[in-house]
């Protein structure tokens, strides 16, 4: 049996391409890690962020605008309201939610000269902590 040259040669990559690829896919890879990695940091952040949102509904009655520059829980706000806990398990979760509470000068909006319509009293409620947050306190003043 008799061969050539050409048909003793068959067609393969070359360790060169072979490697080639494999950085390619090996990049690939790494930059789609990267992405899932900094996805599920967000994902983390945003989902705590919410629950912080959730507790901080505590903290805005009226009552929260005498406390300018202190440390106040949950429960101190509450109570201060007159609001009656009973079991002691709630009480401990509301002592342990606690946030510093900055007030700063409040706005006053008035119509312009001449032009008839409400004033309003704006208050900025800042609580600060692990996830900051600021809320604002709108009251009209004259219809």
């Amino acid at each position: 049996m008799k061969t050539t040259a050409n048909s003793a040669l068959r067609p393969a990559f070359t360790i060169i391409e072979i490697l080639v690829s494999v950085l390619i896919i090996s990049v690939s890879i790494i930059y789609v890690l990267k992405i899932h990695s900094s996805n599920r940091e967000q994902i983390i952040y945003i989902s705590e962020r919410n629950k912080r949102a959730l507790s901080d509904s505590l903290f805005l009655s009226r009552e929260v605008l005498r406390h300018h520059k202190e440390k106040k829980s949950a429960y101190d706000l509450l109570e201060r309201e007159r609001v009656k806990i009973k079991e002691l398990k709630s009480r401990e979760i509301l002592k342990k939610e606690e946030r510093e509470i900055f007030i700063p000068e409040e706005i006053v909006i008035v119509p312009p000269p001449d032009v008839p319509g409400p004033s309003a009293v704006v208050n900025e409620v800042k609580l600060k902590g692990e996830h900051s947050s600021n809320y604002w306190h709108f009251r009209i003043t004259n219809l």
